[in-house]
């Protein structure tokens, strides 16, 4: 093989590397099929369509640099330091290669494999989307010594592209405001975006990523060296690891694809144990996130299996005990990252790979160098064999433990907890349960539920906290105990969200700093050990009032301070009552402002970005101080109506 500039050399990216499959309208009218969704998620896509082509010139050397700016119009900036998209017209075409990029939905460089050989954003769509889903766009491009501009409204031009100076500098900046009259929202969270590049700055450590928010003054500078290795340390550093470096997996393999045609895979993978219970295994291709995983994270899970399997029972470690997958990978810490030319993904924002080459490559290389990695480090490797030993004899300890508290059946009521005040509709979808703190919080909703189809479980106090404790020793635990037997569905990797109770489950805790914890004691618990309960939105927060402004017989509660000023000026001389806590309601008060579906206020549990999520739970309830007292403090402006 020739030498990687040999290799640049021979990229040829022109006009005639931009291929058009026309159209655009349809994004406009079904932009759900191109973005994955119209809320907060859909609209973060559009960020990440628009870097992730910056990315493709980083990935083929010829970019170096990426600014992400948040403007204070609510509009996102993006400029990289690349080629430029080509500007010239292509054969056949009578547009430019530029616009025809930003406004004909199947145009780009990533149809010819002369132009990229991997990318991020293959389909070509990707810019095109954002200009039809933006309210307005400008893109400005540094090319063959001109600097070329051209501005667009609902992914339109306002005309032809204009040529508005010189420069010997290169690369594209592409300025766009989201439309919002497709968007439920369109305000950027900083965090959000701060999460994508920092992980896009660990798979490229040639690249820095500068993301600012001109809304609040607020700079981050992304760049790494160390690649997957520090990314896996960054991911752990809420942790505690088991050995101190990761094991880094590197290799490269060609397999032929269906069609017969050779293609070659980059692997690229760094994996820690940790004294924790949870899997945290994240997957990628071409930098680009892949939350459903797929073939290559496939792959990957195969061969550590395996490979543990037959070196331990080589060498005697395991001898009458086959691990089965969960056990190889608990408190496991790892990223899957790999680059192949047009790999084949489930849906157009690309969350699931579909590649069958990538599985074969994965596990070859982890495989051969896992094994040889084990062979080498024989001290680690006995650590990471205890580790999955110990994770099976508790999952068998946590199977016995289950089948003890199994229900005979779905609607078996007589094996209910006692404090359980059930329902008595059996149709799940039209079921919901109040988890409730407190017994006099707990015998208000009782009395003031509609027993139709609400029921209560009180919890007394502060429920174990999850992250911390070995999953077969959870159901000793009272009140997790009868919270598994009410839900239904079981618990942990056994959870079966078919055999549920309840489509609503509720959390229903004090506007207080012990309310707040319990409550995210209980989201741990449900996001660990049922995780399906909140990737199905299943779980809520209930939000009651914090005031009563009342005077003479009129009565109004405000769920905030801006609506109880709204309502003192409505009533002059009018009375405040500030709730401490649920148990201050009488059943009338708690079902009108919390519990009545005509009424309350829910807030429904989302999983926005699973990786995120993993590094919260970690953060907030792991054993590490200093990581959980750098949130707090970075978030503290953030906490409104906290009372201490």
């Amino acid at each position: 093989m020739g030498s990687e500039e040999d290799f640049r050399k021979s990229e040829v990216y022109d006009a005639d590397s931009i291929k058009a499959l026309k159209g655009l309208e349809a994004v406009r009218k079904r932009p759900g099929m191109y973005i994955g969704s119209t809320d907060t998620r859909g609209l973060h896509h559009l960020v990440y369509e628009v870097v992730d082509n910056s990315i493709d010139e980083v990935m083929a050397g010829f970019a170096t640099s990426i600014d992400v700016t948040v403007n204070t119009d609510g509009s996102i900036s993006v400029v990289d330091d690349g080629r430029g998209i080509p500007t010239g017209v292509p054969k056949g075409e009578t547009k430019s290669a530029m616009e025809l990029c930003l406004t004909d939905l199947h145009a780009g460089g990533k149809f010819d494999q002369n132009a990229y050989k991997v990318s991020g954003g293959l389909h070509g769509v990707g810019v095109s989307v954002v200009n039809a889903l933006s309210e307005w766009m400008v893109a400005t491009v540094k090319r063959e010594g001109k600097i070329h501009r051209q501005s667009y409204h609902c992914g339109k031009p306002d005309g032809p592209i204009e040529i508005i100076g010189e420069t010997q500098e290169t690369g594209t900046a592409i300025t766009f405001l989201p439309d919002k009259t497709m968007f439920e929202t369109v305000v950027f969270d900083f965090d959000t975006l701060q999460n994508r590049f920092r992980n896009q700055a660990f798979l490229n450590t040639k690249v820095t990523i500068n993301l600012t928010d001109e809304r609040v003054g607020k700079k981050e500078v992304y760049h790494y060296d160390g690649g997957v290795s520090a990314f896996v340390k960054f991911l752990n550093r809420s942790k505690t690891p088991l050995y101190p470096e990761p094991v880094v997996i590197q290799g490269t393999k060609t397999f032929s694809d269906l069609k017969g045609k050779p293609v070659t895979v980059e692997v690229d993978i760094a994996m820690q144990n940790t004294d924790g219970y949870n899997e945290s295994v994240d997957s990628f291709v071409n930098t680009v996130s892949t939350p459903d995983g797929g073939t290559h994270l496939t792959g990957f899970r195969t061969a550590l299996t395996k490979t543990l399997n037959d070196y331990g029972k080589e060498n005697n470690m395991l001898k009458d005990m086959t691990l089965e997958g969960s056990d190889t990978r608990e408190g496991l810490t790892a990223i899957i990252s790999i680059r192949m030319p047009d790999p084949q993904f489930e849906s157009q924002t690309k969350e699931k790979l579909g590649s069958s080459v990538a599985q074969n490559a994965v596990a070859s290389v982890v495989s051969e160098q896992l094994k040889q990695f084990l062979e080498e480090n024989p001290s680690i490797a006995q650590i990471i064999l205890n580790k999955a030993k110990n994770a099976f004899q508790g999952r068998e300890a946590a199977r016995k433990a289950r089948d003890a508290t199994r229900r005979k059946s779905l609607l078996e009521s007589t094996s209910l907890p006692g404090k359980l005040a059930d329902c008595s509709e059996k149709d799940p979808s039209k079921c919901e349960i109040f988890i409730v703190e407190g017994e006099s919080a707990g015998g208000s909703a009782k009395m003031g539920r509609d027993r139709a189809f609400q029921a209560i479980l009180p919890i007394r106090g502060k429920i174990l906290n999850v992250e911390k404790a070995r999953p077969d020793k959870l159901l000793d635990h009272e009140e997790i105990r009868n919270l598994t037997i009410a839900v239904g569905g079981g618990i942990g990797k056994d959870f079966d969200v078919s055999k549920i109770r309840y489509h609503k489950v509720v959390i229903m805790t004090d506007a207080d700093v012990d309310g707040a914890h319990i409550a995210t004691l209980l989201l741990t618990l449900f996001y660990r050990q049922m995780r399906p309960l909140v990737e199905e939105g299943y779980v809520y927060l209930a939000m009651p009032p914090l005031y009563r402004v009342y005077k003479g017989k009129t009565q109004k509660y405000a769920y905030n301070d801006e609506e109880m000023q709204k309502y003192l000026a409505e009533m002059p001389g009018a009375n405040v009552s500030r709730y401490k806590g649920l148990g201050e309601m009488n059943p009338q008060q708690l079902w009108e402002t919390t519990m009545d579906p005509e009424q309350r206020m829910l807030k429904r549990i989302r999983i926005a970005d699973a990786m995120l999520a993993d590094q919260l739970f970690s953060t907030l309830m792991g054993d590490d101080v200093e990581p959980r007292r750098e949130f707090i403090i970075e978030h503290a402006n953030e906490v409104v109506n906290l009372d201490v």
